[in-house]
């Protein structure tokens, strides 16, 4: 009897686990999958480059006081941005993390190497 009652009480309990409210529908569906983020680094010439990730798709980065809109590209590996005459590849996450700035070619290509850089 007392583990037919125990059997019931932890069925109920597993029921009540599953249930969900309307605010909490709601919740989930505003819940972004991805959080913005932001990244400074430390570059060799001695500029620093500001990078902020709003989503997969996009970066914005700062540099020599200017602000750069770019989307993401393909690359072999790591992350690239094309944007407003500029690429940003970026390799590693968090501290210690690389990343170049490179002049963007008219013919998607890239050009000279601008800042070669280490996330702080």
């Amino acid at each position: 009897m007392k583990v037919g009652i125990a059997l019931t009480a932890i069925a109920a309990l597993g029921v009540t686990a599953c249930t969900t409210t309307a605010q909490d529908h709601a919740e989930l569906q505003t819940t972004p999958a991805f959080a913005a983020s932001a990244q400074r680094y430390d570059c060799d010439s001695g500029e620093t480059v500001a990078a902020i990730y709003p989503n997969t798709d996009s970066a914005t980065i700062e540099y020599q006081g200017r602000v750069y809109k770019m989307n993401i590209a393909v690359s072999a590996s790591g992350a690239r941005y094309v944007g407003e005459g500029l690429e940003w590849w970026t390799k590693g996450n968090g501290s210690g993390s690389e990343g170049t700035l490179l002049q963007h070619q008219a013919d998607g290509t890239s050009g000279a190497g601008l800042e070669y850089c280490t996330a702080r």
